[in-house]
């Protein structure tokens, strides 16, 4: 049985879609109502890192668990614990390409390395997943480029060698059900570093309608921040534009050819089968 946390999430959402259908399956959500995706013979349950009897259910059976978490706090070690005393074999965690990054000093990083010692701590068999930004964060320009043909972003012409989430995905799904993976960290990055600019450049050749990119001031971009996320992930994700104006998040590796045996997915090729999320309507 393998056990999908963050079922309605970016990464879990697309692990749901690429896990064979043969396997023994179980999604874990706070809202299994919101879980889609999943194959008939999958069984969706309720799940809170916080609740300890409904990560005993969840777990119950379990030998291998995808692990997201997002809440600043205890979350991981709630769920560590419990993995342990239900028997769980194997750990593979969803974490951030910045924690190896000695600049990154910010809330979410410092949260993710604690995370990251307490799975190599637990006793577990465990396999770290380190991607970049997912090119999946472009959707928050969808509202301005349907309606006013305009990309607003901060820094826009830093590069970032984000990744496509399916190609996570896969890796993920690798790591959970083949052998080879224990005790190793993957940092997984799309195959080019690209700026907001030139991506914004390939959405307007794919709509096929001009596309304007707008500079956003820091000020501006945090009051907008500040209306979904608190206060401690909005200063992370500046910070992270920071780090990424001085060039840090621009490095390429070669971990996901190499484990998937074929070139990542590019900006394009994930827009191109997104871009109903752009078109106007």
């Amino acid at each position: 049985m393998i056990l999908v946390t963050g079922a309605t999430g970016t990464i879990g959402r697309e692990v749901i879609r690429q896990l064979p259908s043969d396997l023994a399956v179980r999604l874990m959500a706070r809202e299994p109502a919101r879980v889609t995706g999943a194959a008939g013979t999958a069984e969706v349950v309720y799940g809170d890192y916080g609740d300890s009897r409904s990560l005993g259910r969840a777990l119950r059976g379990v030998g291998s668990v995808f692990l997201v978490t997002n809440r600043v706090g205890e979350d991981d070690g709630h769920i560590l614990r419990a993995a342990r005393a239900a028997g769980v074999r194997r750990v593979v965690k969803l974490s951030a390409a910045a924690v190896a990054d000695a600049g990154a000093d910010d809330a979410i990083t410092r949260w993710q390395r604690v995370n990251e010692d307490l799975l190599r701590g637990s006793g577990l068999e465990w396999t770290l997943l380190r991607p970049r930004s997912f090119m999946s964060n472009t959707l928050s320009w969808a509202a301005s480029v349907r309606t006013d043909g305009v990309v607003r972003a901060l820094y826009g012409a830093s590069a970032n060698s984000c990744v496509d989430p399916r190609d996570v995905a896969e890796v993920a799904v690798r790591a959970l059900t083949e052998d080879g993976h224990a005790a190793r960290t993957y940092v997984l990055t799309g195959p080019e570093a690209i700026t907001a600019v030139e991506q914004t450049l390939q959405l307007a050749e794919l709509l096929d309608r001009p596309l304007r990119y707008e500079e956003l001031e820091v000020e501006k971009a945090r009051a907008a921040l500040l209306q979904r996320h608190p206060q401690e992930l909005v200063e992370a994700l500046l910070a992270g534009a920071e780090r990424q104006r001085e060039g840090a998040k621009a490095a390429v590796e070669n971990t996901v050819p190499e484990l998937l045996g074929r070139p990542a997915g590019t900006f394009r090729a994930w827009a191109s089968d997104h871009l109903g999320s752009f078109a106007p309507e």
